[in-house]
């Protein structure tokens, strides 16, 4: 096939939620129609000792939550899908932030029973700002929740977006029947196990025990009104984000999803051309090309391994291919490369635009760095970088472990989901994260992978300003505005809180501090 066929192919798509929505239940319904798994886990799965497949950290497995994206690659329908699985907790959002750099469509999973979530608010921010087409499946109908309308009424005013119900669910909880398929034209009978009947619309005065039931009553009187007063379905709104085609099911019975699935991978869109330093990059341009947007250390605790997750956003990836890396100039071979079912994985001879694929990292890749090959040389559009809002002193309890020390905290501070600074002229480390469980994982990390037990000590909110070498003046700093260096080596200030920041700016009006992260256009998106 052509590069163009190839890529036509691709369906690369993220699936976001609040935490418990049942956004991990949903994928692992997907990978059990690709073949891929032969019975779903769930990521409650203590008792059972069945877990997600997309929750592979062993501390995922513990907590019962996600706290890491996970990549899964499988063949379906004639397409080839990757799916990529989100933490829904929100610190660590900044992970699923940079995951939707990598896609060109997303799920939206909503909990029926509660409806539009904090978290969900903000991710679905985020689609909106960059432009990615948004499909919306409300889960839990087999459980009694809030009315759909009401649902859908929330989705348009919250959130500013049109609706268009693809399904319409037939009662709810214990009254569940099952939902209408408007896009294929029939009635998908729930019958309480894992079985669905697709019955034709004109073949449903043959089944009067489905069609006599007050709950299918019901929900055949509202199909009129979406007919007479709903939205038009127009794919051109869906495509720019201004639209969102609504299913209703439950990932847990399962029901509803092979329906949903079925219908979004027809209509998602294929990958689209991206903005980079010279210009709009299309995905079928002949010349290799594509980014990282995450890096994993220890997939394999065995191997101490070090993938970098990068989405191919043009050309042909071929196993062994030569690549430069455009920050640094230096060329590199692509000898290890691979494909996920989250910490399975294959190897990979070839890729398109749309596919993630795992390439070993030799401790020169970072978060956002571009790849090409031939004579281009330019890169893709910035990752977003978030500030961090807690900040800790970490020491290892045991002083002759300090090499393991470095090196696990090298790497994990490379993965993106904590940022270190050193004391400046010290020796001290001091990691910033965004919240508290972030903390948790890291020490968890670091004593499992690195055998390193680590001493953490609060020194609570700071505001990180950045300042010029030739202005450091070290006695105007202290405990309260700590004078630190960031991973690169450049001076900051980690001021205590708003008023110290503007104490020290009215005393030293000369000095100019800098925000790096108000270049991060995402920040005004929560303001």
């Amino acid at each position: 096939m052509s590069i163009q066929e190839e890529m036509q192919k691709r369906r690369t798509f993220a699936i976001i939620s609040h935490p418990d929505a049942g956004k991990t239940t949903m994928t692992e319904k997907m990978l059990l129609f690709g073949n891929l798994i032969r019975s779903a886990g769930t990521v409650k799965g203590k008792k059972s000792g069945k877990f997600a497949t997309s929750d592979w950290m062993e501390i995922e497995k513990q907590r019962g939550i996600s706290v890491t994206s996970s990549v899964m690659n499988f063949p379906y329908k004639g397409y080839q899908v990757n799916i990529l699985d989100t933490p829904g907790h929100e610190d660590f959002s900044e992970d699923t932030y940079r995951t939707l750099t990598a896609v060109d469509s997303v799920v939206m999973v909503i909990d029926g029973t509660k409806g539009i979530e904090a978290q969900t608010l903000k991710l679905f921010k985020v689609c909106k700002m960059r432009g990615i087409p948004i499909f919306t499946f409300i889960n839990k109908m087999d459980r009694e929740g809030r009315d759909p309308f009401s649902l859908m009424e929330e989705i348009e005013e919250t959130l500013n977006i049109e609706t268009y119900p693809m399904t319409w669910p037939a009662g709810m909880g214990k009254r569940f029947r099952g939902v209408f398929d408007r896009n294929n034209k029939e009635f998908v009978h729930f019958s309480g196990n894992e079985e669905e009947t697709y019955i034709p619309y004109d073949e449903l005065d043959q089944h009067p025990e489905i069609t006599e039931d007050a709950s299918f009553v019901e929900a055949q009187e509202e199909m009129e009104l979406l007919e007479e007063a709903g939205d038009n379905f127009s794919m051109d709104k869906v495509l720019k984000g201004d639209q969102t085609p609504v299913f209703f099911g439950s990932a847990l019975a399962p029901f509803g999803v092979e329906t949903f699935f079925n219908t979004f991978i027809d209509m998602a869109p294929e990958p689209a051309p991206r903005k980079s330093t010279e210009g709009v990059v299309s995905p079928d341009h002949e010349e290799f090309s594509g980014f990282i947007f995450k890096i994993q250390a220890n997939m394999n605790p065995q191997h101490r391994d070090r993938i970098a997750f990068v989405r191919v956003c043009s050309g042909k990836f071929e196993r062994g291919m030569n690549v430069t890396l455009s920050r640094t100039g230096k060329s590199f071979k692509l000898a290890q490369s691979q494909q996920f079912v989250a910490s399975s994985r294959g190897t990979v001879e070839e890729g398109y635009a749309g596919d993630i694929i795992g390439i070993y990292d030799p401790n020169v890749y970072r978060i956002g760095d571009t790849i090409v090959t031939g004579k281009s040389n330019f890169e893709y559009d910035e990752l977003p970088q978030f500030p961090p809002e807690l900040f800790k002193k970490v020491t290892a309890k045991n002083v002759m472990k300090s090499k393991q020390f470095k090196k696990g905290l090298e790497q994990l501070v490379q993965e993106g989901a904590i940022q270190l600074f050193k004391r400046y002229r010290f020796e001290d480390y001091i990691i910033g994260a965004v919240g508290e469980l972030q903390y948790e994982v890291f020490e968890y990390r670091m004593k499992n992978e690195y055998n390193v037990d680590v001493e953490l000590t609060s020194i609570g909110e700071r505001i990180p300003r950045w300042l010029k070498e030739d202005q450091v003046d070290e006695t105007l700093f202290d405990e309260r505005n700590m004078l630190v260096q960031d991973r690169e080596g450049n001076p900051l200030v980690l001021f205590k809180n708003d008023f110290s920041l503007r104490w020290f700016q009215d005393k030293n009006p000369d000095i100019e501090l800098t925000d790096l992260f108000e270049v991060n256009q995402y920040n005004q998106t929560f303001e």
